[in-house]
């Protein structure tokens, strides 16, 4: 791998690549439209047409995404009952998510009646809820485990390229699981505004960052190492 073109390919090559692209295109958009809808009315109308776009195209990037988490179930269930659970509510949650997120797309592009969209919207957005809560949960929790780790391997007195080895792989692994509780309290947010519409939640310029920040987390996790 050897430079940045190379990893672009790679990262585009991925469905999570073309899909935190699109994204970004989504929330820019919604961002603008919001911004010169009063000033540049024209403008504003193309920005809104870029993020309904964008937003559809996802959603069809997206068909039979609810078996990543069927899958991670039957792959990696967890290694103590508690984290069993965990994954069992997460991943649930994201397959409710996926699999409805199906049928209001279908909904929104006209395949089956607009008027089930609504509910679509809630069904899915409150099982994605779910899932993220208790993801945000389990990373916290492996974050916090890999700093008694880390503190371990610290006071240790004799150094070695093993300890020195771990000590890199454990920080590595709190930076990406970072990555992914900020990508996940963002779309919580999103998800919310479906669930409960309020003035925080529902506000473009908050839906708008939070969309920004899931999307450049999952830029950051997504992204090629240079090894």
């Amino acid at each position: 791998m050897n430079d940045t073109v190379d990893k672009l390919v790679i990262f585009l090559a991925k469905r999570d690549g073309i899909d935190k692209l699109v994204k970004t295109f989504q929330y820019v958009s919604k961002l603008v439209n919001w911004h010169v809808q009063t000033t540049y009315p024209d403008i504003a109308t193309r920005a809104k047409q870029c993020e309904v776009a964008s937003g559809l195209s996802r959603k069809a990037f997206r068909s039979g995404r609810f078996l990543t988490g069927f899958n991670a179930l039957r792959r990696t269930p967890g290694t103590s009952r508690g984290f069993r659970l965990l994954s069992v509510l997460a991943n649930s949650g994201e397959m409710v998510y996926f699999f409805f997120d199906h049928f209001l797309w279908q909904a929104r592009i006209g395949v089956i009646d607009a008027r089930y969209a609504r509910r679509m919207s809630f069904i899915s957005a409150f099982g994605e809820s779910v899932g993220y809560v208790f993801f945000i949960i389990a990373d916290f929790i492996l974050i916090t485990r890999g700093l008694k780790a880390e503190r371990k391997l610290l006071i240790e007195e004799e150094e070695s390229k093993e300890r020195e080895g771990e000590i890199k792989k454990i920080r590595m692994d709190r930076i990406m699981r970072l990555m992914a509780v900020a990508a996940n309290i963002a779309d919580l947010i999103i998800a919310l505004a479906d669930i409960e519409p309020n003035p925080f939640c529902n506000h473009t310029v908050t839906l708008g960052i939070s969309g920004l920040v899931s999307a450049w987390a999952g830029w950051y996790r997504n992204w090629p190492s240079s090894t």
